[in-house]
């Protein structure tokens, strides 16, 4: 009952995110000010981005793995400027599985279209199927989502309406699940998207020049079908059309954009999409390693049935990646605005920003807008405990820019031996800031794990009495993910702890930033940490 009714709490402050005045982030702003705007449009770890225009508005969702709160919703006006509005569902299902962090798991590649005055999202889940859900208010709650297919390796899927009434479903698979990849296949779906009718039809095959095909989005225009896939690999890859008059083929195949001689690698995978004004543009991901798969945003023009993204030099038809260009024109201006990353913690919600790594308990953090803090609690670590790599209790947040500092302050009351709170990059490999507690004082030290994900032990250093509990933590990061950690107790003198460490990427994800707090051994009243506020910088 507790988790219902903070999520009952949370829906009900949804509406507070898209009506409050536009955030502009401190270290990454992609309009320029001057009518143009420059790539990436977000830097910041929205994987698989796809993208739906409903009158003026414009809703993204992308991937979000195991992370809960899932399946974020992005809103803007004009293309270039967002703002997390939502996310789908607070717990993943389902829900016992989700409790401990699956990484790589979870949500795969969304599609989000808007059909008959409702919203859909349909997303694979490559160990349980394919699921859908819907609203009528992408800002309001969603339905719990529906398995449409149990399969393993169905992933990637997109709808399509058809305009004599018939409904279609295009996905792709996951070899590592479904012992088959580089396909593409076609269902038949009921007419209310509920379910599939037949067991799908082969309409595209990569084997010989397109390996790894997958990311499918499906679209009709001019008469034609449209099928938008990804080939070749996340960071290596190119950007397809197949195009056919009939819905099972045969489909004539162009690469629509590649990286050319520019460096942006692997563009590809995403949403093509119109503005009331006309114009025709492509949202899709490049992948940055540790700052994960960045979102860009390029022109697109029609010629001979097929668009043409970005800049096309050479004029064979397959374009490149621009960095700057002219703004969208959606008829009208917009203010400036970024997803969030800096938190002041006055409000009754938790920053949109924050996602736990599993699905979470109640009572791991509260708002508490009284005093205009975060109120963390320590949370008992599990039996077999290794290191964080398997825990769910890890607040965190996406990389926000190539270059950032970001500073924490925190008050801490500490009353169980061991007891520790920290400030982290997550990932494959990671490091932490931590605050310990040991016979009733405060030490704090550097903690860090290589290939974490086998299970690897932490390795503690530089480990220092501290005089007070009130601190602000700083991560300072420079180009290629290089961390480096300090403290301060006066926001004035920081003093660097430990060596730098080169952040690494997650499992299908980049790395993050957050907040934990852990003991361990079962207690009846938790420490605290007060998180005061949480502010990236330049």
């Amino acid at each position: 009952m507790p988790v219902r009714i903070a999520i009952l709490l949370f829906l009900l402050n949804i509406g507070v995110w898209a009506q409050t005045k536009p955030f502009v982030s401190n270290v990454w702003v992609a309009d320029n000010g001057d009518g143009t705007y420059k790539n990436p449009i977000i830097f910041a770890d929205y994987s698989d981005p796809d993208v739906v225009r409903v009158g003026e508005d414009f809703f993204m969702t992308a991937s979000s793995f195991n992370a809960a709160p899932g399946l974020p919703i992005l809103h803007s006006k004009d293309l270039v400027n967002w703002r997390i509005i939502n996310h789908v569902f607070r717990e993943q299902y389902p829900t016992d599985v989700f409790a401990k962090p699956q990484q790589g798991g979870g949500v795969w590649a969304p599609s989000i279209r808007f059909h008959a005055g409702e919203y859909y999202i349909y997303y694979g889940d490559p160990d349980f199927g394919i699921y859908m859900t819907k609203t009528k208010d992408p800002a309001g709650e969603w339905s719990k989502p529906l398995l449409v297919r149990q399969a393993k390796g169905w992933i990637d899927p997109c709808p399509l309406w058809d305009d004599g009434g018939n409904a279609y479903l295009v996905h792709a698979f996951a070899g590592s699940r479904a012992g088959i990849k580089s396909i593409l296949v076609i269902n038949k779906m009921s007419a209310d998207g509920t379910r599939l009718l037949d067991d799908g039809v082969m309409v595209f095959d990569g084997h010989e020049t397109d390996s790894t095909v997958e990311g499918p989005k499906f679209y009709k225009s001019g008469g034609y079908y449209y099928i938008f896939a990804p080939a070749g690999g996340v960071p290596t890859g190119w950007q397809l059309a197949l195009r056919s008059k009939s819905i099972y083929g045969p489909y004539e195949k162009k690469a629509v954009l590649a990286q050319g001689k520019t460096a942006i690698n692997g563009p590809h995978q995403g949403a093509l999409i119109d503005t009331p004004t006309g114009e025709w543009w492509f949202v899709h991901f490049q992948d940055r390693g540790a700052y994960g798969r960045i979102v860009h945003l390029q022109p697109a023009v029609w010629k001979n049935g097929f668009p043409v993204i970005g800049s096309d030099p050479d004029g064979d038809g397959t374009g490149e990646p621009v960095l700057k260009f002219k703004k969208p024109n959606v008829g009208k201006t917009y203010p400036i605005q970024t997803p969030q990353d800096s938190n002041e913690f006055n409000a009754a919600i938790i920053g949109p920003q924050w996602q736990w790594h599993g699905n979470p308990q109640t009572e791991w953090a509260f708002p508490f807008p009284e005093k205009g803090i975060l109120r963390m609690n320590s949370v008992q670590l599990p039996d077999g405990y290794k290191n964080l790599w398997d825990l769910p209790n890890l607040l965190l947040q996406k990389f926000p820019a190539e270059e950032f500092t970001v500073t924490a302050k925190v008050r801490l009351n500490m009353r169980f031996e061991r007891e520790r709170f920290g400030l982290v990059v997550m990932g494959l490999d990671y490091s932490y800031l931590g605050v310990t507690n040991k016979q009733n004082k405060l030490y704090i030290s550097r903690s860090t794990a290589k290939d974490a994900d086998k299970g690897t032990a932490e390795i503690e250093t530089d480990v220092l009495p501290l005089s007070t509990s009130e601190l602000y933590l700083r991560l300072w990061v420079k180009k290629g993910g290089e961390c480096t950690f300090s403290v301060s107790d006066d926001l004035k003198s920081f003093v660097v702890i430990g060596p730098s460490f080169t952040a690494r990427e997650g499992r299908w994800i980049g790395a993050k930033v957050g907040l934990f707090y852990t003991r361990p051994g079962k207690f009846n009243d938790a420490g605290t940490a007060d998180v005061d506020w949480f502010r990236f910088e330049k």
